[in-house]
């Protein structure tokens, strides 16, 4: 079995055909996803397709792109919503200072609040970090000395530096179909450091669709396509492989149940 780690099926792409794109998800060996939280306006309905599927679990979050447009003055907004039982974790959060579309004082805000929703809570924080390594990882760590939380780099297209201060804190990194992609050579040499039981595979759909699928909408079942090239990245098989970023997700993501 795989897990989609990280997708967004509440996205309009998916609203004409999503009973179709969860059977294919599932015909895949895709038994698990999780639909991210970028806002929340939008989390009821993240909550309904939730509760339509029994292999989908959401997450409650506002992503940086829109800290501007929902300030968070206290945790408690999050911790709220995260009291539902198809909630299993914080985000997604973090800093993106590549598009700039919300001043950083307000990202960093934002930021902190999901950290202490996730300290609060016991749910993992989802980080999504672009082009602010160095801030991402000075907030980490000055928060985890505060107290003690869990979580992960999603969508990972970084640095080393960034691989080696999300491991010292504990966090799982998450792999998407951008190291499948020809020039992603650097990528995949950090992702082959990474040690099998702190990976993570996602799709980010209806984003990032690996090859040979690339530049078309994404889906979860190109999740196993993801998975393939991690596999042989590892030196692994891909049963091997599936078998780990399963059990890595089930270990930190505690509140889904693992399917029978």
């Amino acid at each position: 079995m795989l897990v989609d780690s990280h997708c967004h099926l509440d996205f309009p792409e998916f609203a004409p055909e999503l009973p179709e794109v969860m059977a294919r998800a599932e015909a895949a060996g895709v038994g698990t996803c999780v639909s991210i939280g970028t806002s929340l306006q939008g989390f009821p309905r993240i909550r309904e397709i939730a509760e339509q599927f029994t292999s989908v679990f959401c997450s409650v979050g506002i992503h940086p792109h829109d800290a501007k447009k929902e300030p968070l003055e206290s945790a408690q907004p999050l911790i709220e919503r995260a009291a539902h039982r198809k909630v299993v974790g914080i985000g997604e959060t973090g800093l993106d200072y590549y598009y700039g579309h919300s001043p950083r004082e307000a990202q960093i805000a934002n930021f902190r609040a999901h950290i202490a929703a996730a300290r609060e809570t016991g749910l993992p924080l989802i980080v999504h970090t672009r082009d602010a390594e160095t801030d991402t990882i000075a907030i980490l760590r000055e928060e985890m000395e505060q107290g003690a939380f869990t979580g992960l780099i999603h969508c990972f297209t970084s640095t080393q530096m960034l691989a080696d201060a999300a491991l010292e804190l504990g966090f799982l990194i998450s792999a998407s179909g951008i190291m499948t992609f020809k020039k992603a050579e650097e990528l995949r040499a950090v992702l082959k450091t990474v040690p099998l039981e702190n990976l993570l595979v996602e799709t980010d759909a209806p984003f990032l669709a690996p090859l040979p699928h690339r530049g078309k909408r994404n889906e979860p079942a190109f999740v196993a396509l993801t998975a393939k090239m991690l596999a042989e990245l590892k030196g692994v098989v891909p049963e091997e492989l599936a078998r780990a970023t399963t059990d890595n997700f089930f270990r930190l993501f505690t509140r889904a149940v693992r399917p029978a």
